[in-house]
């Protein structure tokens, strides 16, 4: 298993907001311990809100992405997070002291470089990677963004774009290495058509914006007036349309920089999944708001293929890990009240048991004699025995310790237990053991069905010298 990572030591930079043109925004990245993910942090405001960065708390996608929850809003963090995720950073603190991230030249070059400066240190717990085993697709009819991921041993993408102008054509970018990232993709830069900006100055948006930090396509005829416009706007008195229908602020670094900063911001949207997953994303046509509902489209798939994940597959032709004998030598209950049949999976953090609930039961006479349903205490019973197993499983000497439970929370029952049914559950330990105590989140199951739920605490207590 590939480890999780985090940088080394802080390291800072500054630069001026695209939308708010906001001097000297700070942003500082600092180390986070395992399983932290990214988080942004305005130290700006009181008591220094923090905020994830998953694409559930994305709430706006014009001309960038922006995380808002509450009062608390942070712009443009889609070139950060695609440095981030390329350099295979899983843990890191981002603190800002404005609502948007600096624009730098437009590009990822500047984010890169620093998080490069800041080195890697590898930390102790797994990388958790989800393999794409199915094709997940989104498309918007309005837009014309078409979004498909499918299996692959790798994470790549493809992108095209076509924005039916002759200026720009149709243009496609590739990445099939994240190691390529720096070289390919981190330093092509943001693009506007030059009809796009004066909606965009308009509505009070690219205060930062200048010929420094995005490619301006010119993609219509442009009267004299309205370059006198731009070059009051830019400041700049030799701003003039070059043959390639590109305003005079730049060189393209690529034929196809435009495509590849679509890619660029591509990965760094699809970072908003949160959790890196394998597979090929091929995208037509994407933009932020396609992009974000893509990620989250992932990001629900993923979740529900966890919960599946955690639900026991019962399977008669899979051996038990401790039969009925098994058990008896572990557990002191004994029969009418031995609630387990089989363990069929225990590690050092969880626990899988079966119950195999028949009308032979002796708590069927009068529960209910014309509608049986098994006792919900039994249920919850029948867990903590479960449990206990994974608690007596620390001790080499099982049989001389005996597990009492102490404390039982958050009982929910959501289904029927009735004879005929297989009652699997699965337990896991929610904090780390200490004094011998075992705080257990259980889940029981029939078929795919929740049918009981409960924290459960125990411990262990040596019986015997």
């Amino acid at each position: 298993m590939t480890k999780q990572k985090t940088i080394l030591r802080e390291v800072s930079l500054q630069g001026r907001g695209l939308h708010t043109g906001k001097e000297n925004i700070t942003v500082t990245f600092k180390p986070a311990p395992e399983d932290s993910g990214y988080i942004f942090k305005r130290i700006d405001l009181e008591g220094i809100p923090e905020i994830n960065a998953v694409a559930d708390l994305v709430r706006e996608t014009a001309r960038g992405t922006t995380l808002i929850k509450g009062d608390l809003r942070i712009a443009t963090v889609e070139h950060c997070l695609a440095s981030i995720f390329a350099l295979n950073i899983d843990n890191i603190y981002i603190e800002i002291d404005a609502e948007e991230m600096p624009i730098m030249d437009g590009s990822a070059k500047y984010f890169v470089e620093a998080l490069e400066s800041a080195g890697l240190q590898e930390q102790e717990a797994d990388r958790k990677e989800y393999v794409i085993t199915e094709p997940i697709s989104y498309s918007d009819p309005n837009t014309g963004s078409e979004f498909i991921v499918v299996p692959d041993e790798a994470l790549r993408y493809s992108i095209m774009i076509d924005y039916n102008t002759e200026v720009l054509g149709t243009q496609n970018a590739i990445l099939f290495d994240l190691a390529d990232f720096k070289k390919e993709i981190s330093s092509s830069r943001t693009f506007v058509f030059i009809d796009e900006m004066e909606p965009l100055i308009k509505h009070n948006l690219i205060k930062g914006g200048d010929l420094n930090n995005a490619i301006v396509f010119v993609n219509k005829i442009l009267p004299q007036e309205d370059i006198a416009r731009l070059k009051i706007f830019f400041n700049r008195p030799d701003v003039e349309v070059k043959k390639e229908g590109i305003l005079n602020n730049c060189e393209l670094s690529f034929p196809n920089e435009p495509a590849r900063h679509k890619l660029l911001d591509v990965i760094g949207d699809l970072a908003l999944v949160g959790m890196r997953f394998t597979g090929h994303v091929i995208a037509r046509k994407p933009g932020h708001a396609a992009n974000v509902a893509f990620a989250l489209k992932i990001r629900k798939y993923i979740q529900a293929q966890d919960k599946l994940s955690k639900i026991p597959k019962v399977d008669a032709n899979t051996p038990a890990l401790f039969d009925i004998v098994d058990i008896t030598k572990k557990l002191p209950h004994r029969p009418p009240f031995l609630l387990i049949d089989k363990i069929l999976e225990l590690s050092e953090t969880h626990v899988v048991g079966v119950k195999n609930v028949t009308m032979n039961e002796p708590f069927f006479v009068g529960h209910f004699p014309d509608r049986p349903v098994m006792p919900g205490v039994l249920q919850i019973e029948a867990m903590a025995q479960c449990g206990g197993i994974l608690a007596l499983s620390t001790v080499p000497d099982p049989e001389n310790y005996i597990t009492y439970f102490v404390k039982i929370d958050n009982v929910r029952f959501r289904a029927k237990v009735v004879p005929g049914d297989i009652l699997a559950f699965r337990l896991e330990l929610l904090t780390p053991v200490r004094r011998g105590l075992f705080h257990m989140g259980g889940k029981g199951y029939v078929g795919n069905q929740l049918v009981v739920e409960a924290e459960l605490m125990a411990q262990i207590v040596k019986e015997k010298e």
